[in-house]
């Protein structure tokens, strides 16, 4: 068997996360960091994965009808077992595994920035190993079961969506497939990292069992009203829109007690209203990644440099439209 390499992007949430798990439109895009795998054949009598920055010596590893049984004393690694049993993997061959998301980290402290590198590697792997087991299988049901296993069952599947297809995209729960969505030129943005990573598992756990408030419908309707003016073009309508789906975010916020706007989020999105921008947090909240929009290039470069004279980091990444890649080549 040669060596399989495979490579999925990471994602930013635009609009509608916590919405689209009441079935609401979100809009993410992929964004130009990677989750890298490769496959080889290994000539030890065990499978063995090493997971740079977290696994640096291998883990090892045999597969039977139960599952993965790791060798004594060593960590099973939750990814990889939620894919492999979703595949039912029985390869003929002992395996040797590199998993590599070192770009979704910050190169100075190694704290995750939160643009879903779980689901990039979910992505990868699941491609990798369809490739290794020669099977021509869909990627994106098992990737999205996997995905949400590892996330005791909770989970969109836009992350996975967007890893899958890369570029802008408008997802809902249950369509085939997402839309693809041009960005608009006039459209500027940056992404500001609160160095604080956060648990989107532990957010969901938090929201399931939250009575849901009268917030949560307008959130939905906020979030449906982004993605039905974006493919419009109109950088000024989209903004405007993205005002109301901001607001809505932190009425949600406020009423269900989750925190979304922690970790300094909440001081930017004040900030936000008298500079001419708007600002929100990506994803889940409590820390990671949050960006701010504006059709004016020069407000959103003024106010990310607030936003580092107050502990954020500017984020350098762009829209990756290339999606899975099954060559793994980095660039």
């Amino acid at each position: 068997m040669n060596s399989i390499q495979t490579s999925a992007p990471g994602k930013v949430f635009i609009a509608g996360e916590y919405a689209v798990l009441d079935g609401a439109p979100a809009i993410c895009m992929a964004v130009d960091c990677r989750a890298y795998v490769s496959i080889a054949e290994s000539d030890q009598p065990f499978h063995s994965v090493i997971a740079p920055g977290r696994l640096q010596t291998p883990g090892r590893f045999y597969a039977n009808s139960r599952g993965l049984e790791w060798l004594q004393g060593e960590a099973d690694y939750p990814l990889l077992t939620a894919v492999w049993e979703e595949l039912a993997a029985t390869p003929r061959q002992y395996l040797s595994i590199v998993l590599d998301s070192n770009e979704f980290a910050d190169a100075r402290t190694g704290v995750k920035y939160g643009v879903g590198s779980s689901a990039a590697l979910t992505v990868a792997l699941a491609a990798a190993l369809c490739a290794a087991l020669g099977r021509d299988q869909r990627v994106d049901g098992i990737a999205r079961d996997a995905h949400r296993k590892l996330q005791n069952g909770a989970g969109s599947g836009a992350d996975i969506a967007c890893s899958l297809h890369g570029g802008v995209i408008a997802y809902r729960i249950n369509e085939s497939a997402p839309t693809a969505l041009q960005w608009p030129t006039d459209l500027h943005y940056a992404l500001l990292w609160s160095g604080v990573s956060a648990n989107t598992t532990a957010q969901l756990t938090r929201l399931a069992a939250t009575a849901a408030g009268s917030t949560r419908a307008g959130l939905c309707a906020a979030a449906s009203k982004v993605a039905a003016t974006w493919p419009g073009g109109q950088s000024t309508d989209i903004i405007a829109a993205l005002h109301e789906y901001a607001a809505a975010l932190r009425r949600f916020d406020d009423e269900h007690a989750l925190g979304i706007h922690d970790a300094g989020h909440a001081g930017l999105a004040e900030a936000a209203e008298s500079c001419g921008v708007v600002y929100k947090p990506c994803g889940a909240g409590c820390g990671d990644l949050g960006i701010v929009m504006a059709s004016d290039r020069a407000a959103v470069d003024t106010f990310a440099s607030r936003a580092q004279a107050h502990g954020f980091t500017r984020v350098r990444m762009s829209v990756d439209m290339s999606g899975l890649r099954r060559d793994g080549v980095r660039p």
